[in-house]
């Protein structure tokens, strides 16, 4: 594998950027474990890229001012979060089999953020964090303040309510969490509530799972939130296709 280097203009004028829809476009699913959970998203963005340099890939540069690699990621997981299904789509100079691929990059990057999948896929698709609307999570509520029966209820009454209003530091937002919102199960165990959501994101924002729990346990315990902590995870992610309804698999 030869390393990264500038892509030429060639014949094309710099406001012509269609020939890097031609350039092999590498999908590649990688997990974040639980000790890497309040890794903010930035730390984790430069991370991947210091272990892709170090995996030698032949990876594409872009001919800006600041030449970036050209390397686009999955919607960013809310601080706190583990996953076991985060992507990125790498754009390389040249084409390496996927297996050599998997071999380099494990070997350059914290077994953490090990990557688990590769695949080529169609360099003309649309960026991953607006293709990828669905998201199915885990998470365990320790020292719940209600019981599984009830939490269900209190998340149900929230969805119902349709929108949802909050604070994002001094900015107030809101999300419809009856559209966001797609399912979720609970259910008691020994060290509070174990719950499984199913949720949908737009160009309105994405439903954070503690958002919600919060806003279901609102005056549960008094003054206090309602539980000690709470462990987040997200499983799966998936594109929703707007027609048939269908789920497809980022690989």
């Amino acid at each position: 594998m030869s390393g990264a280097r500038p892509q030429p203009w060639g014949d094309a004028k710099p406001q012509d950027l269609s020939f890097i829809k031609e350039l092999p476009r590498l999908r590649v699913e990688y997990a974040k474990g639980d000790r890497l959970a309040f890794l903010g998203h930035l730390e984790v963005l430069e991370t991947i890229n210091r272990c892709i340099r170090r995996a030698q890939l032949p990876f594409s540069i872009g001919n800006g001012f600041a030449r970036r690699m050209r390397i686009q990621f999955s919607q960013a997981l809310p601080v706190g979060a583990s996953s076991v299904c985060e992507y990125f789509d790498l754009r390389l100079s040249e084409e390496v089999p996927v297996d050599e691929v998997l071999v380099s990059l494990r070997a350059a990057t914290p077994l953490a953020l090990a990557p688990s999948r590769a695949a080529y896929v169609d360099g003309r698709a649309p960026a991953l964090e607006s293709w990828l609307t669905r998201s199915c999570w885990k998470v365990l509520v320790l020292d719940c303040a209600v019981g599984a029966s009830e939490l269900s209820g209190r998340i149900g009454a929230v969805r119902d309510a349709g929108v949802m209003e909050y604070l994002r530091g001094d900015k107030k937002k809101s999300i419809d969490v009856s559209g966001a919102l797609v399912s979720w199960e609970c259910a008691d165990v020994e060290d509070g509530v174990a719950l499984a959501l199913d949720t949908r994101s737009s160009n309105a924002g994405a439903l954070r799972p503690q958002l919600l729990i919060d806003h279901a346990l609102a005056g549960a315990a008094g003054e206090a939130r309602g539980y000690d902590c709470l462990k987040v995870c997200r499983t799966s992610q998936a594109h929703e296709d707007a027609n048939s309804g269908l789920l497809v698999n980022p690989l």
